[in-house]
């Protein structure tokens, strides 16, 4: 028979193991995020994959977004006349200036075409192949960037300055019939014409340009690192594809970007490890240690269960008995 006593010291058992099981999940559950914001191998596959469908989802709300003709064109005249009242209205004079030298605004054109992809996916292969251990946070920067650029283009459609109502502004790539922007020529149907605010080229190229000067070794590519982003800045001014105030719009978006990356991960990129170890399924090490078995937690019930019974208490042998 099960006395009252047996029963009062079994209830504290029961409670102890809840605990400890309610403990063990709470413990898997921190486990299992901060593998996830650790940093870890990227794998080819997932990346070409997770960037065309990023890439192919911007473009789809970019091009969404609806084409608000009239609101575009009030914006770009309100940015014209702020520019005009801090007294740095330049774009358009620079835009005649460089129109003037065939060979340099040709050469811009390409630039504004082609650069904006070239670089930005060459700066994504070099830190998958270079620094892995900082590459996942690095295109976190990236993405964050991107998806709160197309809040802007939504919120504040805005047309470039080479689409304004009587202005003196030259779109470089009809006059010169350059293959140049996806917002001009035969390629304008394709894209929305009115999501000037922020500049994604300037919110890319400045990435780029912070990520190669804070990790590259070479002092060349550092300066270079430092350029690309001040080249972009002139040749969407020179284009007239954006005023200087939706390059401010990109460099904000780019902030975002690096709080949300250092949010996440608890440190900038470059302060993260170089290189980290390979990881399979289930974020386990392909090639684990040997010769050590991690501790499995058990419930106090289980160990109770699986130890020996306490052995009897030695008879005294009688004197003489041997």
């Amino acid at each position: 028979m099960t006395t009252l006593e047996d029963r009062t010291a079994a209830t504290p058992s029961s409670v102890t193991d809840e605990q400890t099981a309610t403990g063990s999940t709470r413990t898997v559950g921190h486990g299992r995020l901060r593998s996830l914001r650790s940093p870890r191998h990227p794998r080819l596959w997932f990346e070409i994959l997770l960037i065309a469908l990023s890439y192919w989802l911007y473009s789809l709300v970019r091009n969404a977004v609806p084409e608000q003709k009239a609101a575009a064109l009030r914006n770009a005249d309100w940015i014209w006349s702020l520019e005009h009242a801090v007294g740095l209205a330049f774009e358009e004079t620079f835009n005649q200036a460089v129109n003037s030298v065939t060979w340099l605004i040709v050469s811009m054109n390409y630039y504004y075409a082609t650069l904006h992809f070239v670089v930005t996916i060459g700066v994504l292969i070099w830190l998958f192949r270079r620094h892995p251990g900082r590459y996942a946070a690095s295109r976190l920067i990236l993405f964050a960037t991107t998806a709160v650029a197309l809040l802007g283009y939504y919120l504040f459609p805005l047309a470039p300055p080479r689409l304004m109502n009587g202005g003196g502004f030259i779109d470089t790539v009809m006059v010169h019939q350059t293959w140049g922007s996806m917002a001009s020529g035969n390629f304008k149907h394709m894209s929305n014409q009115y999501a000037a605010m922020p500049s994604m080229h300037i919110g890319w190229s400045l990435w780029c340009g912070l990520t190669v000067f804070a990790l590259a070794s070479a002092p060349w590519a550092r300066i270079l690192g430092l350029l690309y982003p001040t080249a972009t800045l002139v040749v969407i001014v020179a284009t007239a594809n954006h005023f200087w105030l939706d390059a401010v719009g990109g460099m904000a978006c780019l902030m975002f970007g690096y709080a949300v990356s250092y949010a996440w991960y608890g440190s900038l990129p470059h302060r993260l490890p170089k290189r980290v170890r390979p990881t399979g399924g289930r974020g386990r090490p392909r090639f684990p240690f040997r010769g050590r078995r991690a501790a499995v937690p058990v419930s106090s019930a289980a160990a109770r269960a699986a130890s020996p019974a306490d052995p009897a208490p030695a008879r005294p042998v009688p004197p003489g008995s041997a």
